[in-house]
């Protein structure tokens, strides 16, 4: 069984993280069953970028990370609080220890700054919230990242996002990472998409 960790942070985006909990959830009933996912806070109770109020199945400090295979992070908003927990040490200190072991890491638009902020993408390439107006992808190249104005660029074990319209995309490079290419298809065709799994 392969475990993900879902990180989550206060004032994450709901449809963020539902993205690899559906995606995860269907492998592990209707594709190889070879995939179990955990969601993981700071906190008992998480407030969502619009208000809904999530119970995590564990807090962090009554999880084992060598116990699981990879680690999900959705994004969230500044205005909801995101990276009060997305940038405190403990966070910090998960991301940094997935990569440290080599685990494949997975976030979703600005998921991806608290990775800047740990370092781990120093030199690297990445990306983030791509709006023009915005200034987040300044940040993570601030944090030393290589920015590419892509959807979905993938850097060893790394997968980062540029938008929420990417979520699934991003759920479903998971998937075919931690099993097969022809799993993946077979979900996507399950879950009534079409399209070609990334290679």
């Amino acid at each position: 069984m392969k475990k993900v960790l879902m990180l989550l942070s206060n004032g994450f985006e709901a449809v963020e993280a539902s993205v690899f909990t559906d995606v995860l959830g269907w492998n592990k009933l209707e594709g190889d069953g070879t995939t179990d996912l955990v969601t993981v806070g700071l906190h008992e109770r998480l407030k969502c970028t619009w208000n809904f109020i999530v119970q995590p199945e564990l807090t962090l400090d009554q999880v084992n990370l060598d116990d699981y295979d990879a680690l999900a992070i959705p994004g969230g908003f500044e205005e909801a609080g995101f990276y009060e927990d997305a940038y405190d040490q403990r966070f910090l200190d998960v991301i940094k220890h997935f990569h440290n072991k080599n685990k494949i890491i997975a976030t979703i638009c600005v998921g991806s700054l608290p990775l800047g902020k740990s370092g781990i993408l120093n030199g690297r390439k990445a990306t983030t919230y791509n709006h023009p107006t915005s200034k987040r992808q300044g940040q993570l190249k601030d944090f030393g990242a290589i920015v590419v104005n892509e959807p979905i660029v993938v850097t060893d074990n790394i997968i980062t996002s540029y938008n929420p319209s990417t979520a699934f995309d991003v759920a479903f490079t998971l998937l075919e990472m931690l099993t097969s290419q022809d799993n993946c298809k077979h979900v996507k065709e399950l879950m009534g998409f079409y399209q070609e799994c990334h290679d």
